[in-house]
C-alpha cells in the first residue's frame, strides 16, 4: 500500500486528475467528451488520447508510430504543436511529409536492410539525397571511363606479349589490373526507385459541367449529416474535400457515386461522366476473390497480361492469387489504382487515396493525377498532397459545404483561426 502511495505522489498526487484533464483538453478533446469511454470515441480521439498518456509520463524519449493515422487536419497540427513543445527526443516513423517538413530536426532512411540519417527536414533530406545521387552517377560514370581504359590497356599489353616475347608487356598488363582491383569501386545509383506504373487518361473528356449537388440533404434517422448542400464541380477542377472526422466528407462522395441516396433534393451528374471510385475503406473490392481474378472480372484480358500488369503495381507473382482479404492496406489501394487505371473515367472520387500508401507511391499518385485530363474529388488529411494536387477545398461542417479557392496552405490561412477555434 505505501509503494502504491508514492507511486501516486510520483505521478501528481492530489493533482493527477487536473492534469490529466489539462492534458486531454490540450489534445483536443472537449469537454462533453472526457467521460466517455474510449470505445465510444473516434480513432483520431483515441490516437489523441494515446499520445496525451505517453507525455503524462514526463518521458525522456517519445517512440511514434505513423501518429497522424486517422487524426484530421485540426489533429494533424495538435500533433504539430505537440511534437514541437516536447523539450526530450522523439522518433516518428510517418509518411506525412507535411508532418516530417514541421517537427523533425533528422531523417533516418531504411533501405534494403541498412539505415542512414540526413540532417534537416524532409524536404532538406530529398534535396540532399537527390544531390548526392547526381554526385554519385557523376563519380560513377568517371570511374567507369577510367575503368574501361585501363582495360583496353590491358588488352594492348596482353596483344602485344602474344605478338612479342617481352616480360614487361605482361607486367605492365598486371599493374593495370591491379589499379583497377585497388580501385574503391562506386556503386552504380539508383536514380529512379521501382514505382507503380500509373498512367491516368480518361477514355472520353466528357462535359463541362460534371456534377451538382441541389439542395442535398441525407439524414440517417434524426442525424442530420448534410443540410441543404449546393455545389457545382467544371471539367478539370482538382477539389479537395476537408473537415472533420465523421463531418461527412465521405457521405457526401458517396451521393456523387451512387453508393448513398440523398434523402433531400438531389445529385445531378452529367450523362457523359464517366465516375471512377476508390473507396476509403475498400469495400469496392471482393474479399474472397484475389488481385488476378479482380483485373481479369473489369478488363478483358489474358492471364498473362493480367500478371504483368498486377507486377507493374508492385505486386509479386505468387501474390496475384491470394484473396484480397489477405492484402495489406496498401496492397489494396495499389489495387485499386490499377482498376482505375484501366477503367478510364473522366471523375475521379477518391477517399483518403494516400492512406496506407508509402511515400514513393504517393508521389506517383500525385504525378498522374497532375497530367490526368479529367476531373478529381477527393477527400484527404495529406496536407502536402493536397498542396501539390487541389485547387479548391470544400470544407464539410455543421451539415453543409464551404468552398474556398487554392490549395490546402491557401484555407487554412484563411480559416485556420476557426479551424482551431472549432
Amino acid at each position: 500500500q505505501e509503494e502504491l502511495v508514492e507511486r501516486w505522489e510520483a505521478a501528481g498526487g492530489p493533482s493527477l486528475d487536473g492534469r490529466a484533464r489539462a492534458m486531454l483538453l490540450d489534445v483536443g478533446i472537449a469537454v462533453e467528451d472526457l467521460a466517455l469511454p474510449t470505445s465510444a470515441l473516434s480513432g483520431g480521439q483515441r490516437k489523441l488520447i494515446a499520445l496525451a498518456a505517453c507525455l503524462a509520463q514526463d518521458p525522456d524519449v517519445l517512440l511514434l508510430d505513423e501518429p497522424e493515422a486517422h487524426l484530421d487536419a485540426v489533429g494533424r497540427s495538435l500533433l504539430e504543436r505537440l511534437l514541437a513543445g516536447f523539450h526530450g527526443a522523439a522518433v516518428v516513423v510517418s509518411h506525412d511529409r507535411y508532418l516530417l517538413d514541421e517537427t523533425v530536426s533528422e531523417i533516418a532512411s531504411l533501405d534494403r536492410g541498412r539505415i542512414r540519417t540526413w540532417p534537416g527536414n524532409y524536404s532538406a533530406y530529398t534535396l540532399a539525397r537527390e544531390l548526392e545521387l547526381q554526385r554519385q552517377q557523376q563519380a560513377y560514370v568517371t570511374q567507369q571511363k577510367e575503368i574501361e581504359r585501363l582495360e583496353e590497356a590491358i588488352r594492348r599489353f596482353k596483344d602485344w606479349a602474344h605478338r612479342v616475347v617481352d616480360e614487361r608487356h605482361i607486367k605492365q598488363a598486371r599493374n593495370k589490373q591491379r589499379q583497377i582491383d585497388r580501385m574503391e569501386k562506386v556503386d552504380r545509383p539508383v536514380l529512379e526507385r521501382r514505382k507503380i506504373a500509373l498512367r491516368l487518361h480518361p477514355h472520353v473528356r466528357g462535359g463541362q459541367r460534371v456534377f451538382e449537388l441541389r439542395h442535398t440533404g441525407v439524414r440517417f434517422g434524426g442525424d442530420v449529416v448534410l443540410d441543404d448542400v449546393e455545389l457545382t464541380v467544371v471539367h478539370g477542377e482538382r477539389v479537395g474535400f476537408v473537415g472533420a472526422n465523421g463531418a461527412g466528407k465521405s457521405v457526401l462522395l458517396k451521393t456523387v457515386v451512387g453508393a448513398i441516396e440523398p434523402t433531400e433534393g438531389e445529385v445531378w451528374v452529367g450523362p457523359s461522366i464517366k465516375v471512377g471510385y476508390l473507396a476509403q475503406d475498400q469495400e469496392t473490392l471482393d474479399p474472397e476473390s484475389s488481385p488476378l481474378e479482380t483485373v481479369r472480372l473489369s478488363h478483358r484480358c489474358s492471364e498473362g497480361e493480367a500478371v504483368s500488369l498486377l507486377m507493374k503495381f508492385l505486386f509479386p507473382y505468387e501474390q496475384v492469387r491470394r484473396a484480397n482479404k489477405l492484402l495489406s492496406g496498401g496492397e489494396r489501394t495499389r489495387l485499386q489504382l490499377l482498376l482505375l487505371m484501366l477503367a478510364g473515367p473522366n471523375l475521379l472520387v477518391l477517399d483518403e487515396p494516400t492512406n496506407h500508401l508509402d511515400i514513393e507511391s504517393v508521389e506517383a499518385l500525385e504525378t498522374a493525377l497532375e497530367e490526368f485530363d479529367g476531373t478529381v474529388a477527393v477527400i484527404s488529411h495529406d496536407r502536402y498532397f493536397l498542396d501539390r494536387i487541389v485547387d479548391r477545398i470544400v470544407e464539410v461542417r455543421d451539415g453543409d459545404a464551404h468552398a474556398y479557392e487554392g490549395g490546402y496552405s491557401d484555407w487554412f490561412e484563411r480559416a485556420g483561426s476557426t479551424v482551431a477555434a472549432r
